[in-house]
């Protein structure tokens, strides 16, 4: 074969999480999940995190170009925006003017009770996943005002915009008596951070019997067909105690027994794939945004799995 000058890529690493995660991060991951890694887990700084994430940001300080992979095109959205914010609050910088214009864009775009829709209108004509609808009027949607608010509410951050959202957020998970996980998992980002709470642990408490009566969490991964998948989701969308408890500090966890939380979390560890990252579990739709979530997920996983004590390489 003839010399091209390039360095051949360096041979697959032993089979331990995290230099494993590593190869897969640097073989296949955008630039931003590169420098969330390195900063996580590596050294790396939160400046290189927060110069590769402006890269998204909009002159509306809205946040697009597909940073949170389903929703391709330019256009700011707030599952976008949302996603931005918890990458400013992994590195610690989830606060100051660069939140403020943020929760100007979201006043800009909030429905008429001061909440977030899922999909903002001006999506539209852009790649979506298939699964998730664009509508004229879209209603206020617990799903992507629930972990904005509770992230705001961590930093402690006060905005007008803030006091008719967080409203919002207790009459929507008050008012939950059937849900799907991704809806639960909002709830729990909100109530984490929420500040009342007494009102929080009391409302968690009521959530998690609920998860546990509708079967919403699968607690014993060896036999998986006990649990069903929720209505719409993809075949073997399966969501686990840690999805839910992310975080032993999170209210979630006192919903699970420590044998149950135990099996979930060797459950992830084992999800590991060849390559070195996780798989997604949620319906894929076009190769390349498959290919952009799976770094996501990896550091995600390895996140989790490092919070509850658990050796990662």
């Amino acid at each position: 074969m003839a010399e091209t000058g390039a360095s051949p890529l360096p041979p697959t690493p032993p089979a331990h999480s995290l230099s494993r995660a590593e190869h897969f991060i640097w073989l296949t991951a955008r630039v931003l999940e590169q420098r969330r890694f390195a900063y996580h887990f590596l050294g790396g700084g939160a400046d290189a995190v927060e110069t590769a994430l402006a890269a998204y940001r909009n002159e509306d300080e809205g946040y697009g170009h597909a940073l949170e992979p389903d929703l391709r095109g330019p256009v700011s959205q707030p599952l976008h925006t949302g996603h931005a914010l918890r990458v400013l609050d992994s590195i610690g910088r989830c606060g100051g003017q660069r939140v403020e214009r943020v929760c100007r864009y979201l006043t800009s775009v909030s429905t008429a009770d001061g909440a977030l829709p899922a999909i903002h209108p001006s999506q539209r004509g852009y790649p979506t996943a298939p699964f998730v609808p664009i509508v004229d009027d879209p209603p206020s949607e617990l799903l992507a005002t629930g972990p904005v608010v509770g992230l705001l509410h961590r930093n402690e951050v006060w905005h007008a915009w803030l006091f008719r959202a967080t409203d919002f957020c207790w009459q929507a998970v008050d008012s939950l008596e059937k849900s799907h996980p991704y809806e639960i998992e909002a709830a729990v980002v909100f109530l984490d951070s929420a500040p009342d709470r007494p009102r929080a642990e009391a409302t968690a408490d009521r959530l998690g019997r609920l998860v546990r009566e509708h079967r919403l969490a699968a607690l014993d991964p060896e036999h998986l067909e006990s649990f069903p998948v929720a209505p719409g989701y993809a075949p073997g969308e399966h969501h686990f105690p840690h999805d839910y408890a992310k975080t032993p500090e999170s209210l979630a966890r006192a919903w699970f027994t420590d044998e149950e939380m135990t099996r979930s979390l060797d459950h992830l560890a084992d999800e590991q794939e060849e390559d070195g990252g996780w798989p997604i579990r949620w319906r894929q739709w076009a190769p390349s945004t498959a290919l952009e979530c799976r770094p996501m997920v990896t550091i995600e996983a390895l996140r989790t799995l490092r919070a509850y004590g658990r050796s990662i390489g």
